[in-house]
């Protein structure tokens, strides 16, 4: 009988202990991919087994949006829980970012985790917060990348590495969880280059979504009347998009050699391209393609490439999901998929992210965790990229640091709670590249109000549920102006919470 307590009471502690085990963190952080070419969002014409796997398995975030729709501040914005005019990194020309300030990768460390980046970060160098980190250098490559990197706090090293962006990204991710302390929980974040400009797929996947269907956006030839910051954009398909650099349409093997993304590649990874892009040059200029059609035409190739280079991520994601599975991981580690913000696929005529308009503005978001997050799940409460922080924190049993500006969303990932917020702010700062006007604005969801300065001043407000295309600006409609009341005030509220001092000054 005593044998018998003693075996229940042991088993009872071993039992105890599994449960209180911290949970793991894999955060996989995609470049401008769209929720609107993925599986788990309603896509068509996107084939993303993997990343409707993690859907199938947990939650998929139908509202989560970014601070600040651009790659660096929106990694800060990560990495910081803070809105870019806290964390000090703004936008991508002018901005550095500060690694000495808190993390939530730092009150993890304190917490006893074990900690790695691997792949793109766009936030500099000597990163702080990471036992380990192996990360692009600036956008990075996507053939034969170079790779800086350092394990703990030792003088960093370069190097270059032969292959695919994708795959070499998931072996050092890979490698890293083989070769860490076993007993220690960790956070692996993997940053990967795809889908960014200029879209090149592994050769493996050349021709996977060649012959598709692939419909034009009801608004593709958009007039942007009343919409002025919108009329002066440098993001169109039809005028912006450049034949060769985007498309790969150059006239000879010999002027595609030339361009600087494929002068680092391989005789036979060039080879591999040349055979496959020329021929499409050459139909291309036979059809002598003009106007309308020919924007036609940039745009399905634009697509073609895009869901391609997807393609060859999501396999990757698989990689990762199948290790932490073979090790007996998965039943304890979170996976959290989400891009930097979200992209155009034709919208407006665009291609490219930085509005407020919903394209850019909403990234697309799917989390997993056995017994915490219900299976195959739908969350509808809106979101920002500054809550993953105090989510992942309270998860984890971590004290929040007080001067954090998100707001932790675990109950309502675990289907506990509707919403963590009523609304939405956000602050784009740029004003260079493709010629988007900076502006803030908040949105409750419903109504979306955008101020624009510097390059254009002025006001658009439009109404999500009648124009969920945000084609009518009804700012200075008369029956909107108690709207514009409303929304005004939520504004002011959003920029005295968050204390963005430059938005107040441009209130009026």
């Amino acid at each position: 009988m005593r044998i018998h307590l003693l075996l229940a009471l042991c088993c009872f502690s071993l039992f105890a202990n599994a449960q209180k085990k911290k949970p793991n963190i894999v955060i996989i952080i995609s470049d401008d991919h769209s929720y609107q070419t993925i599986g788990a969002y309603g896509s068509k014409i996107a084939h993303t087994p993997n990343l409707d796997r993690i859907a199938n398995e947990g939650a998929t975030f139908n509202r989560a949006y970014v601070t600040n729709s651009i790659c660096g501040p929106s990694r800060a914005s990560l990495l910081t829980g803070k809105y870019s005019h806290k964390n000090g990194f703004k936008d991508n020309e002018t901005s550095n970012f500060d690694h000495g300030q808190d993390l939530f990768v730092k009150q993890l460390q304190r917490n006893g985790y074990q900690t790695a980046w691997i792949g793109k970060i766009h936030l500099g160098r000597k990163l702080q917060g990471f036992d380990y980190y192996s990360i692009l250098v600036g956008q990075g490559h996507y053939f034969n990348p170079d790779f800086i990197s350092s394990k703990n706090g030792a003088a960093e090293t370069m190097d270059r590495e032969e292959g695919y962006v994708a795959d070499i990204v998931t072996d050092r991710a890979i490698n890293w969880l083989e070769q860490k302390d076993q007993e220690e929980p960790f956070c692996l974040i993997i940053g990967h280059k795809s889908t960014h400009r200029t879209w090149m797929p592994d050769p493996k996947d050349f021709g996977k979504n060649d012959n598709k269907n692939i419909p034009l956006p009801d608004n593709f030839f958009d007039g942007y009347e009343g919409r002025k910051a919108a009329a002066v954009q440098e993001m169109s398909i039809a005028k912006d998009m450049q034949m060769g650099y985007d498309l790969k349409m150059f006239d000879s093997p010999e002027m595609m050699r030339k361009d600087g993304n494929f002068k680092r590649m391989t005789d036979q990874q060039f080879q591999q391209y040349v055979a496959y892009y020329q021929p499409i040059q050459a139909k291309l200029k036979a059809a002598n393609l003009q106007g309308e059609e020919l924007a036609k035409w940039k745009y399905n190739r634009y697509m073609i490439d895009y869901l391609n280079t997807a393609e060859s991520m999501d396999r990757n994601i698989g990689r990762v999901l199948d290790y932490l599975k073979e090790k007996n991981l998965e039943e304890n580690t979170i996976v959290l998929y989400l891009s930097d913000q979200g992209f155009y696929m034709g919208e407006h005529g665009w291609f490219d992210k930085r509005f407020m308009y919903e394209e850019s503005f909403r990234t697309p978001m799917l989390a997993k965790l056995p017994g915490v997050i219900p299976a195959n799940s739908q969350v509808d409460g809106m979101v920002l990229n500054v809550d993953i922080a105090p989510t992942l924190l309270e998860l984890t049993g971590t004290a929040i640091p007080k001067d954090i500006q998100g707001k932790s969303f675990l109950k309502v990932a675990e289907g506990k709670k509707r919403t963590a917020r009523k609304q939405l702010f956000y602050h784009y700062y740029e004003n260079g590249e493709h010629a988007v006007s900076p502006h803030f604005g908040v949105s409750d969801g419903r109504y979306k109000l955008i101020r624009y300065y510097k390059r254009v001043d002025g006001w658009e407000l439009f109404d999500m549920k009648t124009d969920p295309r945000e084609m009518k600006n009804i700012y200075e409609d008369p029956k909107s102006q108690k709207i514009v009341k409303k929304m005004k005030a939520l504004l002011m509220k959003e920029i005295n919470e968050n204390e963005d001092v430059e938005a107040k000054a441009l209130m009026d």
